[in-house]
């Protein structure tokens, strides 16, 4: 039972962190809906994939030590046995959840390369979503609360 408890702890730290993992382009927050963004078009330059590494907050560490701690304390009927392998356990449950944090946080994106109308150039890290980019494609940049995307430009429409 023990046992079933720590795994089951464990389980739900690694979907909990994989749930806090997505800066997906595609995903906006609460707090930048019905917000004005400023929109700048531009064209595609170049686009490679990169990696951002995963987060350490600690959530994962504190996590794991104490499962780790309640798994090594339970696992010995003798209690200064108990007590010297929930330290150790503890330990290794902080190790290990740092680990599973910083592995589960880590994302697959695209480096962007954009060339605006003026000239000026800009380059954008930002997750893989939904859309492809190819050089050439034209792109607009919203800018909206300090956080950038790049998006597929939209036709022109003219007023007749």
């Amino acid at each position: 039972m023990k046992r079933f408890l720590s795994l089951s702890m464990s389980a739900i730290l690694v979907a909990t962190l994989a749930a806090c993992a997505s800066s997906n382009p595609d995903v906006i927050s609460r707090s930048d809906a019905q917000r004005m963004s400023q929109v700048q078009d531009g064209t595609v330059l170049t686009v490679r994939p990169v990696v951002v590494d995963g987060s350490q907050s600690g959530v994962g560490a504190a996590v794991g030590g104490v499962v780790g701690a309640i798994g090594g304390y339970g696992a010995s009927g003798v209690n200064r046995e108990a007590q010297v392998l929930g330290v150790l356990a503890g330990v290794a449950g902080a190790a290990a959840g740092n680990a599973i944090e910083r592995m589960s946080t880590k994302e697959d994106a695209l480096e962007i390369m954009v060339q605006l109308k003026s000239g000026d150039r800009r380059a954008i890290v930002q997750a893989k979503g939904a859309e492809n980019f190819m050089p050439g494609d034209p792109v607009i940049i919203v800018t909206t609360g300090g956080k950038v995307r790049v998006s597929k430009a939209p036709p022109i429409v003219r007023a007749q």
